[in-house]
């Protein structure tokens, strides 16, 4: 007999962007539909190579369902001083090829980089302990250069996902993401002007650029940092717990249900170890998905240069369990979430 649905997992397909795309509400439809049933697998790909996927198929035989991707190399302040990307482009072919997609965006500030060695460069410009940038005072001053490098940048990731949109790929778009951390540039002036600009965004992305393929995925990891359920979609949670500690994060996942008072899908967008599904079951904390990160939570590099597999976080077997169990979700078992017509025109 199908168990009924508890009914904190009964979520509403609807889409907070009234124009979303048929492949959004596709997209989310099917999330809503599996939410508290199923959990997919997911990964996020490397910044400078990406053996992740190789290697979780090498010792599980299967991929999994969503695949995590960064604008960070799309950043204004990265492309000018050399930084390629073609993160966009593995993205459309991975929702192509079955699978579903996630975007973060480690956002480089728009200027005032501090660049020096070892730990203030360029590269770590998304870091707040790297730049001098203000939001709040750019924010405060529209006519300002600040405001205007921040639309700049954001029509910048905007044209990355017009691209997705013209290839009918919906986002899990998740910009933004652990402000109240402080640790990025975004959240080092509080929660104000944080949410100020996650409006701004969502009000540039949604109205002026009708980038209408997005579900917003809000990672902002406090109750008051949250800007309002008519711009989230999804909330997400990110987590690096000990070593080899399997447990569900349910303290983690009820604290992400309370910064809202509707039903919201709840997603461990990023993770190190990845959590038991038996656990998860039975304290009925039950992910959307998972996006472990990528590098040494995944695989080491030998003496000899081959990368392998690492149980450094979460064992082999594990790993195995997780990816073979009922629970969860892997590409081969994703249903038929493109748009057939667009497929055909293109």
């Amino acid at each position: 007999m199908h168990k009924e649905k508890a009914s904190q997992y009964i979520v509403e397909p609807k889409l907070v962007n009234p124009h979303a795309d048929a492949g959004a509400l596709r997209l989310m439809t099917y999330l809503c539909s599996i939410y508290g049933s199923r959990v997919l697998t997911g990964q996020q790909i490397g910044v400078e190579s990406a053996p992740e996927l190789e290697i979780l198929y090498e010792v599980t035989g299967k991929y999994p369902a969503v695949y995590g991707f960064d604008f960070m190399n799309y950043s204004p302040s990265r492309t000018e001083r050399g930084a390629e990307c073609s993160d966009t482009d593995i993205a459309i072919g991975w929702w192509r090829s079955g699978g579903i997609v996630t975007f973060c965006w480690h956002w480089n500030a728009p200027k005032d980089l501090i660049d020096l060695p070892p730990d203030k460069t360029w590269g770590s410009g998304f870091y707040t302990k790297a730049t001098t940038f203000d939001l709040a005072q750019a924010l405060d001053h529209p006519e300002s250069e600040e405001y205007q490098l921040l639309l700049r940048d954001m029509d910048a990731i905007a044209l990355q996902l017009k691209r997705l949109q013209a290839a009918g790929v919906p986002v899990l778009w998740r910009p933004l993401h652990e402000a109240s951390g402080g640790w990025f540039w975004w959240g080092a002036r509080g929660a104000d002007p944080y949410i100020r600009l996650w409006k701004l965004m969502y009000d540039r992305m949604t109205n002026l650029h009708k980038l209408n393929n997005l579900i917003w995925v809000w990672n902002g990891q406090h109750g008051d940092w949250y800007p309002g359920d008519e711009y989230v979609d999804i909330i997400g949670e990110d987590l690096y717990p000990s070593a080899r500690d399997y447990s569900s994060q349910k303290g983690h996942f009820q604290r992400a249900r309370s910064y809202t008072g509707q039903n919201k899908i709840i997603a461990l967008s990023e993770n190190g170890v990845l959590p038991d599904p038996d656990s998860m079951l039975k304290d009925q904390a039950l992910w959307a998905w998972n996006c472990t990160w990528y590098g040494t939570f995944v695989y080491m590099t030998e003496e000899d240069g081959r990368r392998a597999y690492s149980s450094g976080y979460t064992e082999r077997k594990h790993l195995i369990k997780y990816y073979d169990h009922p629970l969860t979700v892997t590409k081969d078992e994703l249903p038929n979430l493109r748009d057939e017509d667009e497929l055909s025109s293109s």
